[in-house]
């Protein structure tokens, strides 16, 4: 405890900077077995209401939608009242998130992080593109969900071998790569700043890679539940249904190699909490989400730092940097302090969030969050 609380100290002080680039580097506090992170970033969480995040981009499923200026400021009244951390409001592209008709994008672009109807796809090629001028004239990130509906055919899981042993309707990967690349081809027409959100398919990873080599101004992230598991992972339990779902290794294999390459932007959470309730329904009824913000740093320093996929500076600018940088979201004075030597289980219980649906309950992991400081100020502490 003692070792801890002059960790502490010497962080809060600014004794303890950060070494080189603090959006991107790391430092090992010296007589400590801690380590002092930059605060991370998700781009990509809905938030119905620790783990080192001192920035998070709420989406816009919501009720209500935040497609006016109206419904937008019912949302930021509420984060003004009650966030200890920076949230950022995504705004909606269409009204309700319908794609029916195009949100006030004009008036919402000042107080929006970017435009998205994450949950579901815009299915009017039209639309978009109309979106998609609009949104450049702006300045603004288009944050696309792609989900190609009539392709989905009530699918609730990957479209693979799992599906067909286990006799459940499959959601094929044509459904999400095919409307991203509809998507590039209007960004090549439209000249747009274009986001993938949750990049799950190693053809997304194809073609998002080759329109990069073109020069198109495009993004993704991709989430950890993508990176470490696969259907050969899945159990019939809600807890394992998230949108995408869980897809093949060689899917997840990609998207390791898009991780390393740089096709692959950023890591996002996704988090989503729903009641147990909702999740105790079985992979076919139970309800789309899984929650992440309390164990993506632990799960992706396990599986993928001490595996030797990534080294940590580059897991953290994937958390941490390379989103802000993408969102224009600033730093400030935050930051995180990790036990990286803490090894523990992944319990449920004894998270924060309302909601406690991972597929990564009873996984053991390295890595544990004593700290974390958003401009200044301690929002979180474990001790």
């Amino acid at each position: 405890m003692l070792q801890f609380d002059k960790v502490k100290r010497l962080c809060m002080e600014g004794a303890a900077p950060f070494i080189g680039d603090r959006y991107a580097a790391f430092a090992c506090l010296n007589e400590s077995q801690y380590v002092c992170l930059p605060g991370f970033c998700d781009v990509h969480v809905h938030f119905r209401e620790p783990g080192g995040y001192t920035a998070v981009c709420a989406m816009p499923n919501l009720n209500p939608v935040p497609d006016s200026v109206e419904h937008l400021r019912a949302e930021t009244d509420l984060i003004a009242r009650g966030a200890c951390i920076a949230v950022y409001p995504y705004a909606a592209i269409s009204v309700g998130e319908l794609g029916r008709e195009l949100a006030d994008l004009e008036g919402l672009a000042d107080e929006a992080v970017a435009f998205s109807d994450d949950g579901h796809g815009v299915q009017d090629r039209g639309l978009m593109r109309e979106a998609m001028q609009r949104a450049k004239a702006l300045g603004k990130l288009i944050a696309a969900h792609c989900e190609d509906n009539s392709l989905l055919r009530g699918g609730y899981i990957h479209d693979g071998a799992y599906a067909r042993a286990h006799g459940h309707r499959g959601i094929c990967s044509e459904s999400e790569w095919g409307q991203i690349a509809r998507d590039l081809e209007l960004v090549a027409e439209t000249g747009c700043a274009y986001h993938v959100c949750h990049v799950s398919t190693k053809e997304s990873v194809h073609v998002l890679r080759e329109a990069k080599k073109s020069g198109l101004n495009v993004s993704c992230e991709t989430a950890p539940h993508y990176l470490l598991l696969d259907e050969n992972d899945l159990e019939e339990d809600g807890r394992f249904k998230m949108n995408p779902p869980l897809r093949a290794r060689e899917d997840r294999e990609a998207l390791l190699e898009g991780l390393t390459d740089g096709t692959v932007d950023m890591i996002a959470t996704d988090h989503a909490p729903h009641s147990a309730e909702e999740k105790s329904r079985g992979l076919e009824k139970s309800a789309f989400g899984i929650v992440g913000i309390e164990t993506a740093f632990p799960l992706l320093y396990t599986g993928l730092v001490k595996k030797n996929v990534l080294s940590l500076e580059a897991l953290v600018a994937l958390l941490s940097s390379k989103p802000r940088e993408r969102f224009r979201i600033p730093m400030g004075n935050d930051f995180s302090l990790w036990d990286l030597e803490r090894e523990y289980t992944i319990d449920p219980k004894e998270f924060l969030s309302k909601g406690k649906a991972t597929p990564f309950a009873g996984k053991r992991v390295f890595g544990r969050c004593r700290l974390t400081v958003y401009q200044g100020n301690i929002v979180y502490s474990e001790a």
